[in-house]
């Protein structure tokens, strides 16, 4: 597999999982820094939906990636650890912009 960098928006496969969790193989967010990518075995990512939400920022963030295949918002508070055998190819990027928000709506939900 390719190096997984911070920013990267890949396929994933969510299941299983329970109650309110985002489920399924869907795009997901790499927000941990690179050298933890590289040396662990695993990633944090965040969840990302083509369904416009309801709730906005900070819970919710839409992308600008136009590669994207679909209009797509980051589920800010649908982090995740992964382990890098759930990821699969790669579909775009987020903006160092769009990577500051999204941490800046974390740090809101987790009050840091």
């Amino acid at each position: 597999m390719a190096r997984i960098l911070r920013g990267d928006i890949l396929w994933a496969n969510l299941d299983p999982t329970l109650g309110h969790e985002q489920s399924g193989s869907r795009p997901v967010l790499i927000l941990s820094q690179n050298v933890f990518n590289d040396r662990s075995g695993t990633v944090i990512a965040i969840a990302l939906t083509s369904q416009k939400p309801g709730a906005g920022f900070p819970l919710t963030l839409e992308l600008s990636d136009l590669s994207l295949p679909k209009k797509s918002w980051a589920k800010i508070s649908q982090i995740r650890t992964l382990s890098v055998q759930r990821l699969g190819k790669k579909l775009g990027r987020a903006t160092a912009e769009e990577l500051e928000n999204i941490i800046e709506g974390l740090n809101e939900i987790i009050g840091a």
